[in-house]
C-alpha cells in the first residue's frame, strides 16, 4: 500500500496535491511519501518481531538525506556500499554501530574511514578483502568486526542483472569453501568473526529461493559452531521484490517473509539482520512528468514527455515496467490508447513503454510513473546535459524539496577548462 490515490479527481501524495508541487518545482521531479516510507520500515520491523534483529536500510536504493533522518529516526539502521553513503549515513544521525558495509570492492581507504569513524560489521567478500582488512585493522590499533558473505549458488529467479547468489556471480565465497575461509579468518589478529552474510538477489516474487539459502546458512551455522567459531548474527540481505505492474499477483508480504526467516533460523538463537532498499522505498516514489507532445507515427502514437533515461533509467537498463498515470483521474470505463511513452534524450532507448493503453492525453498534462522511489534518483545522470531533477518529501500536508535541480550554469561551471585553453 502507498500514499499516492486520487481525491476529487486529482492525485494526490499523501495531503498534497501532485499539481501543487509542479507548479512549485517544475517537472520532472521526484516525491516521495513520508507515511509510506515509515509504513513499510515498520511491516518489516513487524515481520520479525519476538527475534533478536535490526533492520538496515539498503542505502543505495535512495540515498536522500531526508529520506535517510526519516527512516534513522524509525530505528532504522544502514547497508551502505561505498564511502559515500556511509558519510551520508553519518550525516543523517546514523551512529556507527548501525552501519553495515557491504560491497565486492572496499578499497583501502574505505576500509580505513569505516574503522575510524565506527562500523557495525563489514560483509567480507573475499580472501583478498579479508587480508587487507586485517591489516589495516592491526595498523589502527584496532580490530574489526566481520560476517563473511557465502554464495549458496541458489537461482533467485529475477533478472540477470540484479541475481547475486549464483556460482557466476562476483559476490561472496563459494559455500562449499567457508569452512577454510573462516578457518582463515579466526587465524587474523585484527578480524573478529561474528557471523555469516548472504545476499541472492534483488525484486525477488517468490520466498522459495530464499528458503533454500538460509536452510544452506542454517547447516553452514551449525558446521562452523563445531568448529568454535562464535556464530552470533546472521546478514540475510535483502532482496524482496515489489508489485511495479498492478495486474500481476502481489509479492510476498514481509509478514510471509518473517515467518519462514523464524521456520527457517530462528532455532539457531541468532541476531539477524535484513537490508531491505526496494520495498522499503520502491512504492513511496513517484516521477511527474509532462506531456510535450502528442507525435504521430508510422502505425502509432507517440506520448513525448519531459522526464527521459537520464532521470529514470531502470526501462532502459533493465527493460523495467512501471505503471504509468494521469495526475488528473481518468473517468471510470474511459477510452483509452495505445502510446509508446517516450523521453526527449536522442537515443531509442530513451523509451519507457511501448504501446501503453492509456487515457488519451494532450501537451501540458501530467503523468506520473508509480513504484520509482528506488533506483530513481540514485541512478539519475545528466546526460545531454540534463539537470538533475529534484526531490520532494510529502509529510501530511505539507512538502518540501530535498534536492534542488541545479541550473545550467551550476552544470557547467563544474568544468574546469585548463590554462592552455
Amino acid at each position: 500500500m502507498d500514499h499516492f490515490l486520487y481525491r476529487d479527481g486529482a492525485l494526490f501524495a499523501e495531503d498534497v496535491a501532485i499539481s501543487e508541487i509542479a507548479a512549485a518545482v517544475g517537472t520532472p521531479f521526484y516525491v516521495y511519501s513520508t507515511a509510506t516510507l515509515l509504513r513499510h520500515f515498520k511491516a518489516f520491523d513487524d515481520a520479525l518481531d519476538g527475534m533478536d534483529h535490526l533492520v538496515c536500510y539498503a542505502m543505495k536504493a535512495n540515498s536522500n538525506q531526508a529520506v535517510l533522518k526519516t527512516l534513522a529516526r524509525a530505528g532504522a539502521g544502514m547497508d551502505v556500499v561505498s564511502a559515500g553513503e556511509y558519510l551520508r549515513a553519518k550525516a543523517a544521525g546514523v551512529p556507527g554501530d548501525r552501519i553495515v558495509f557491504s560491497g565486492v570492492g572496499k578499497t583501502a581507504s574505505e576500509i580505513r574511514l569505516a574503522l575510524e569513524g565506527g562500523i557495525r560489521q563489514f560483509n567480507v567478500e573475499s580472501e583478498p578483502e579479508m587480508a587487507q582488512l586485517d591489516a589495516i585493522a592491526q595498523s589502527l590499533g584496532k580490530v574489526a568486526p566481520i560476517t563473511i558473505r557465502v554464495n549458496p549458488d541458489v537461482d533467485a529467479k529475477t533478472h540477470a542483472k540484479i541475481a547475486t547468489g549464483k556460482s557466476e556471480n562476483k559476490f561472496g565465497i563459494p559455500i562449499a569453501r567457508a569452512r577454510d575461509v573462516y578457518r582463515l579468518a579466526a587465524s587474523m589478529p585484527g578480524l573478529e568473526v561474528i557471523g555469516i552474510d548472504v545476499h541472492i538477489g534483488s525484486q525477488l516474487t517468490d520466498l522459495a529461493p530464499f528458503e533454500q539459502a538460509y536452510q544452506k546458512v542454517a547447516e553452514l551455522t551449525e558446521l562452523l559452531r563445531t568448529d568454535g567459531h562464535d556464530i552470533r548474527r546472521l546478514d540475510l540481505g535483502g532482496g524482496l521484490g515489489i508489485p511495479y505492474e498492478r495486474s500481476n499477483a502481489a509479492p510476498p508480504l514481509p509478514t510471509d517473509y518473517g515467518a519462514m526467516v523464524q521456520r527457517t533460523l530462528g532455532h539457531l538463537d541468532c541476531e539477524i539482520e535484513i537490508e531491505p532498499g526496494r520495498l522499503i522505498a520502491g512504492n513511496a516514489g513517484l516521477m511527474v512528468s509532462e506531456v510535450i507532445y502528442v507525435k504521430s507515427g508510422e502505425g502509432r502514437d507517440f506520448l513525448i514527455i519531459d522526464g527521459a533515461m537520464n532521470d529514470l533509467i531502470r526501462p532502459a537498463m533493465y527493460d523495467a515496467y512501471h505503471d504509468i498515470i494521469p495526475v488528473i483521474e481518468p473517468p471510470v470505463g474511459g477510452e483509452q490508447r495505445p502510446y509508446d511513452v517516450v523521453g526527449p534524450v536522442c537515443e531509442t532507448g530513451d523509451t519507457f513503454a511501448k504501446q501503453r493503453m492509456m487515457p488519451e492525453l494532450s501537451a501540458g498534462d501530467l503523468v506520473a510513473f508509480r513504484s520509482a522511489g528506488a533506483y530513481g534518483a540514485v541512478m539519475s545522470s545528466e546526460y545531454n546535459s540534463r539537470a538533475l531533477i529534484p526531490e520532494v518529501l510529502v509529510n501530511g500536508d505539507q512538502f518540501a524539496v530535498i534536492r534542488q535541480r541545479p541550473t545550467f550554469d551550476e552544470m557547467i561551471n563544474r568544468d574546469i577548462i585548463p590554462e592552455w585553453l
